[in-house]
């Protein structure tokens, strides 16, 4: 990248990392504070491509997060180059020209977090888009979280000190970057506060009988890419009085009593093959002046092109939830009424019903398939990620523990829902709005699997389950299922703080 910030020669003492003196004033001469939107535009306009929806498009170098150069202080070794590290970023920023801004994460009033984002002047196009996520912050509300992205670092680094509520992005000039520190955070706090971050997305189902109305409140789990702003954002074409409306789209706060959102602003959405007819309402919020497109093809014209994936698969829109007609005012969940686990997995029927305890299995197996989201060069491989959550920070373990104790507590009926295909028979996102729909007004007939080992739907109105039945659709279906039984036993064994009854309840 031109202009290398050198990470060379500075002082060999390990700077105090204490956020409040560490960071630079917002009142600085260097640092300017809550620019506003169209000011980030200015500030990078030499790379902004002005779409015909007249929203500001950009081609960043970096096209997905940078994982494996990420370390927390919690869960990995740190040592005095890492503190080092740190120090010398927070040296550079003290005389940097940045701008700064202030948001919040949540709006429940026991979850709600101020963070503090820096980040280079010429960089504003990534505190563009990440402002339009958030809600403003109070005036005179202290930050508990800050980051500092500085993209032009000559290594890319990301070292996350959780407890004092600091990341430090380094030779990045991705947005997810400055997204996910905080949200990371976000669900960190919530853990040391006995609930438990999900990486998922949440709605709210109207429903209405002929003497009664009801509201039934969906969680989605599962990795970036699989689906989870597609089925939270859509209407599930219920008419009034009847609605479903998006609450959050990608991190929650799970408590006994209470499910909390973390974004209030927009949603960060992912735009290959976005479609007005599968995808009306994102499509909507995506074609709208006030969102901002990252890695998307934009033609000298304005023209875009959703289905064009030269930049990357992993193109993205920031979209305010002002222009997505299925975003309800709020973002909070008075409960967790049903648990969707979003799979690809092909031996998977369209949905299952879980006990308890192999909810808590789902959750701990969290399987898929990887897209260019998380790991570029792995997109199409099936992996498994505890809680489909890439941002755990603690153990693993102790996670699907406090996962299976919190829905004891609340109730909630848990499924397995696959969104990729049975055998080759692709499951289409018509079929999967029927099924929620029909799960949410619980007008699905089950039976129970002896061989799968848990409920599968005989009927769903509005969809032909039976072309779905997974025995039909795979040669040698009970030696690939014995198969998968055995990799998933190895693979929870990995986790030694996992309690016996959920590793015995594999299915």
């Amino acid at each position: 990248m031109s202009g290398d910030v050198t990470s060379g020669e500075t002082t060999e003492a390990i700077r105090p990392v204490d956020p409040q003196s560490a960071f630079p004033d917002p009142g600085s001469e260097t640092v300017t504070y809550e620019p506003s939107f169209e000011a980030l535009r200015r500030f990078s306009q030499p790379l902004e491509t002005t779409t015909e929806y007249d929203s500001p498009a950009y081609v960043s170098e970096f096209r997905s997060r940078s994982a494996d150069r990420t370390k927390n202080a919690v869960d990995d070794t740190f040592n005095e180059d890492d503190r080092r590290l740190i120090g010398r970023a927070l040296d550079h920023a003290d005389s940097a020209d940045l701008v700064c801004l202030d948001r919040m994460v949540g709006r429940h009033p026991d979850h709600a977090y101020c963070c503090r984002l820096f980040v280079p002047r010429e960089y504003g196009r990534i505190a563009l888009a990440w402002a339009k996520l958030l809600d403003p912050a109070p005036e005179g509300r202290e930050p508990d979280f800050y980051t500092l992205q500085l993209p032009d670092w000559e290594e890319t680094a990301i070292r996350v000190l959780p407890e004092e509520g600091i990341t430090i992005a380094l030779g990045s000039d991705y947005t997810g970057e400055a997204k996910k520190s905080f949200l990371r955070l976000f669900m960190y706090r919530a853990k040391q506060r006995g609930g438990l971050g999900l990486h998922a997305g949440t709605k709210r189902l109207t429903l209405k009988t002929d003497t009664e109305s009801s509201e039934i409140y969906q969680a989605f789990l599962g990795l970036s890419g699989t689906g989870k702003s597609t089925l939270t954002g859509h209407g599930c074409w219920l008419d009034s009085p009847e609605s479903a409306v998006m609450l959050q789209d990608d991190v929650c706060a799970l408590f006994p009593d209470a499910l909390a959102g973390s974004e209030g602003g927009g949603l960060y959405i992912k735009t290959i093959g976005l479609s007005k007819e599968e995808q009306p309402a994102l499509y909507h919020a995506a074609t709208q002046s006030g969102a901002v497109l990252e890695n998307v093809s934009v033609d000298s014209d304005g023209r875009v092109d959703f289905d064009d994936g030269s930049l990357t698969t992993n193109g993205r829109a920031v979209i305010r939830r002002e222009d997505l007609p299925s975003a309800a005012p709020e973002i909070d969940c008075e409960r967790a009424d049903q648990v969707f686990f979003i799979t690809r997995n092909p031996l998977m029927p369209p949905i299952a019903r879980l006990t308890p305890e192999q909810a808590a299995v789902a959750f701990m197996l969290g399987e898929s398939i990887e897209t260019s989201a998380g790991d570029p060069e792995r997109a199409g491989e099936s992996i498994r990620v505890v809680g489909t959550n890439p941002f755990i920070t603690g153990p693993e373990g102790e996670e699907g523990n406090r996962f299976a104790d919190l829905m004891s507590e609340t109730n909630a009926e848990c499924f397995v829902l696959n969104t990729g295909s049975v055998g080759s028979n692709e499951i289409g996102v018509e079929d999967t709005i029927s099924i929620l729909t029909a799960a949410a007004r619980g007008e699905i007939e089950w039976t129970h699997d002896e061989t799968l080992g848990f409920e599968v739907p005989t009927h769903v109105p509005g969809t032909e389950i039976e072309v779905f039945r997974v025995r039909d659709n795979h040669a040698d279906y009970e030696s690939k299922l014995a198969e998968l039984r055995n990799e998933r036993r190895t693979y929870l064994a990995e986790f030694e703080t996992l309690r016996d009854e959920i590793r015995e309840a594999v299915y």
